[in-house]
């Protein structure tokens, strides 16, 4: 998840090759390719399943809103003005969490739509553009906070622990080029983080009280050019732990041990992915101005969001 203004030219180039439709045994079929929803959008990100099948997404640039696709196809504007909020999650009682970027702070809306800051950081070490977030069965909060476009050499990134009920958040690593997208397995033992700069994807094994120990190379990305950034993104995971990673050369799978299964391509370079719909057969594709989807073989998480 990223700055439209800001990310390299590279970033930017739509995806031109043609959709192949070549299937990924158990994950979508054979000559099924993504199909837009709508399109218009300035830069779009953090989708996010509802329990009715719903979507929520952002739209980081331009306007800074967050929309809403129901049931029916119909999207519209759920909340304006939203500080360049980018991921999205839900706390285990559904109030909507917000990884706001220009606002940099990690926020909270209840039914009532306010937003309320949960934090902005640490006062040695304040936020700089908090990225993505999913949350713990405990209330706790994972997030990346790679800072803003563009990439400073020497900079120091942040992954993030928001233990529930704190308002400084811990640091679980700063050792990563430029920490991106994030997800939990579905039993919560390990962490997985994407890295936007390199191919290689990380893991973490989750601790009782939410740090993490043992961090190392889950899953390498497959095809990324020499010399040049993967643009890995946004993350998804579906109910057999295989893990979705929207890269410069489409929707990279893979399997629980890591091992690569396929690329999804899609027509515009993919920025993130989130499982929604009747039983959660569905991915939904935020790229760059258009929101697509995608029928699938595989099913998202039992668990509420992402």
């Amino acid at each position: 998840m990223k700055s439209l203004a800001l990310i390299p030219l590279v970033a930017l180039l739509v995806q031109t090759a043609p959709q192949s439709g070549h299937g990924i045994p158990g994950v979508v079929a054979d000559g099924v390719t993504p199909q837009l929803v709508k399109e218009g959008f300035v830069f779009i990100e953090g989708p996010l399943g509802m329990p009715n099948g719903g979507l929520l997404f952002s739209e980081i640039m331009g306007p800074s809103r967050i929309h809403h696709l129901d049931s029916s196809g119909k999207v519209s504007a759920l909340y304006e003005r939203t500080n360049g909020a980018n991921g999205l999650a839900f706390t285990r009682t559904g109030d909507l969490l917000s990884a706001e970027g220009d606002g940099r702070t990690i926020s909270r809306r209840g039914k009532d739509g306010q937003a309320v800051v949960l934090t902005n950081g640490a006062p040695d070490r304040p936020l700089l553009a908090p990225n993505d977030l999913i949350t713990d069965a405990k209330g706790g909060i994972y997030f990346t906070d790679p800072g803003p476009r563009p990439v400073v050499p020497g900079r120091t990134v942040y992954v993030y622990y928001l233990p529930a009920g704190a308002k400084q958040p811990l640091v679980l690593d700063d050792h990563i080029a430029r920490p991106n997208g994030l997800t939990l397995t579905n039993n919560g033992r390990t962490l997985i983080v994407d890295d936007t700069l390199g191919t290689t994807v990380y893991a973490f094994d989750v601790q009782p009280d939410g740090t993490v120990k043992g961090k190392r190379p889950f899953a390498q990305l497959h095809d990324i050019p020499s010399g040049q950034e993967s643009v890995a993104d946004g993350l998804a995971i579906d109910r057999e732990d295989r893990i979705y990673v929207t890269t410069l050369t489409g929707i990279q799978v893979f399997d629980k041990t890591g091992t690569y299964l396929g690329t999804i391509k899609v027509p515009r370079q993919p920025a993130n992915v989130a499982f929604s719909g009747p039983n959660k057969r569905t991915l939904f594709i935020t790229a760059r101005e258009g929101l697509y989807r995608l029928p699938m073989l595989a099913q998202g998480p039992q668990r509420l969001g992402k």
